[in-house]
């Protein structure tokens, strides 16, 4: 049997140099608010928060047992400005929103107004047609 020599490496030399990050208690507040006002509207059931290195996620899920339908991420800005935070709107793999605020990321779940006729409408030969 032989037996090699092993070389003894601290670990704080080989770990990569984390950077946490975290939400606020605004963007907190933010989040939940959301999440709250879908909830009552019977549309997300569950959320999550998740910390990786670099970021924090809020996840929000329709069912418990189903993937994210939507994460707002929380990431370190670019090179030009580290210490200002970018904020992602994802569903899955794609990108909805990005914005340098979180309320200007959370619009994208702003309700859509959509204008609706009053009164009855006439189809082309001049009748009325029942919605």
């Amino acid at each position: 049997m032989t037996l090699n020599n092993a070389t003894v490496l601290p670990l704080r030399d080989n770990r990569r140099q984390r950077h946490p990050l975290y939400f606020t208690r605004s963007e907190l507040n933010q989040l939940l608010g959301l999440y709250s006002r879908n909830v009552a509207r019977g549309i997300w059931r569950d959320y999550a928060i998740d910390h990786r290195d670099g970021q924090a996620l809020f996840s929000v899920f329709r069912h418990t047992h189903e993937r994210a339908a939507y994460t707002i991420v929380k990431s370190l800005g670019p090179i030009p400005s580290p210490a200002q935070p970018e904020f992602t709107v994802m569903s899955g793999r794609q990108r909805l929103r990005a914005a340098g605020s979180l309320t200007d990321a959370l619009y994208y779940f702003r309700s859509k107004l959509a204008a609706v006729p009053s009164g009855p409408v006439k189809g082309d030969n001049g009748a009325a047609i029942v919605r």
